[in-house]
């Protein structure tokens, strides 16, 4: 009896997943507990295991297609399983092909090719052409140089598809109106999703950013002087987001408006701190978050963080790590970026976002002195957050960066 491979429960109000890259095709062997496919929904991507050892025997959803929870996607046959006629399963007969003469095939395909023309066969190579790409005129279907010619210079427009089926990974290969290359790929659903909820946000809340610049000398010389203490001790390098994150627990405590949201006509306050940080990954931006973040040592955050990350880029985080958040971090310095006005993630009332740091010549007690400085956006709901309240947290976030005792002490 063949074995049923079922979308999973893979998240609470999630019906539906989009099939994602199947890691073994029709006739594969597969061990118990092994991904077979990828599942992506609107929070995550999730790999689907198999049930049993054994052999895939028919793969019933396609890259991209649509499936909803608890829908049979593929099926697959236990190894030494017999098939309905008492043979061997039908995967096994997958790779036995017909015994069509081969010589046959070719003929047909030889007589399918015209005769082509030296003059003809020097113009297809100057202009890249192929001549099963071009209309022979000549007689007896030969392929002249007109032929050649008539053809590269016809405007490529007439297909809108190259080819009749769809090119690896759901893709596409078009031709544009002015002949060039294109490629269509749908959006995976964890994209999709990503650009409705930034859309609803800069449509429902009213979002207002405010900037600072904080000076980063006083980390950099911790980070410096205590790095490799801290590496030795707890086998994680010491960054920058662990004191950002405690920085914004910091100012999330005496403006705790940057840490509720609004439920309808009710703003639900938040006693605990759970930080969203910002991840790329190879699907695109994903938001873990830190559970109990004021509860976190420095090496906690600092050790979380690159575990998710590292999750984050083989796909592999689970749905309820990318639930809730009441504060995000993001952190665009790492690419580059020099400044930015974030979008604030819903229901949230704020995000902060860091930028690179730089060399940059400030005034210090009336003297310009070279300091790495970084500037720092914060986007808030202003249907909640007063501008008062934000650029105060700012400022706070920003004293707490330049004197980082202070968070130790909590002065």
């Amino acid at each position: 009896m063949a074995i049923e491979l079922k979308v999973p429960e893979v998240g609470e109000s999630i019906t539906e997943v989009e099939i994602g890259d199947w890691l073994k095709k029709k006739g594969e062997a597969v061990r118990k507990d092994e991904a077979v496919v990828t599942l992506e929904s609107e929070k995550a991507t999730v790999e689907l295991p198999a049930p049993e050892s054994g052999t895939i025997s028919e793969v019933l959803k396609k890259k991209g297609e649509v499936a909803k929870v608890g829908e049979v996607i593929a099926l697959m046959e236990k190894d030494g399983a017999k098939s309905a006629d008492g043979s061997k399963s039908a995967v096994a007969k997958a790779p036995e092909k017909s015994t069509e003469s081969k010589p046959g095939r070719a003929a047909a395909a030889k007589t399918a090719e015209p005769r082509v023309m030296p003059a003809a066969e020097r113009a297809l190579a100057e202009r890249g052409l192929k001549a099963g790409e071009v209309e022979a005129t000549g007689p007896g279907g030969r392929l002249l140089k007109e032929d050649v010619e008539r053809t590269a210079e016809r405007p490529k427009v007439e297909p809108a598809i190259l080819s009749g089926a769809p090119a690896t990974g759901g893709a596409a290969s078009r031709v544009s109106a002015d002949g060039r290359q294109e490629e269509v790929v749908p959006m995976s659903r964890l994209r999709r999703t990503v650009a409705e909820r930034l859309v609803a946000a800069q449509h429902s809340a009213a979002l207002l950013t405010t900037f600072n610049e904080i000076d980063m000398r006083q980390v950099s010389e911790l980070r410096k002087e205590h790095g490799e203490a801290f590496q030795k001790r707890y086998q994680v390098k010491l960054g920058f987001m662990s004191f950002f994150v405690k920085a914004c627990i910091d100012g999330l405590k005496q403006f705790p408006a940057l840490n509720a949201e609004i439920r309808g006509t009710d703003v639900v306050y938040h006693n605990y701190f759970d930080i969203g940080v910002a991840i790329g990954s190879g699907k695109g931006l994903v938001v873990p978050v830190l559970r109990n973040a004021e509860r976190m040592s420095f090496a906690e955050i600092e050790r979380t963080i690159g575990e998710l990350a590292q999750r984050a880029k083989d796909n592999k985080l689970k749905v309820e790590e990318l639930q809730g958040g009441t504060f995000t971090i993001s952190n665009g310095g790492v690419y580059g970026s020099l400044l930015s006005t974030p979008i604030v993630n819903p229901p949230q009332s704020g995000v902060l976002g860091m930028h690179a740091i730089q060399d940059r010549p400030v005034a210090r007690a009336g003297n310009v002195v070279i300091r790495p400085m970084m500037y720092v956006a914060l986007t808030y709901d202003h249907r909640l957050v007063d501008g008062r309240e934000a650029v105060s947290f700012l400022k706070r976030v920003k004293e707490a960066i330049e004197t980082p005792t202070r968070m130790l002490m909590e002065v």
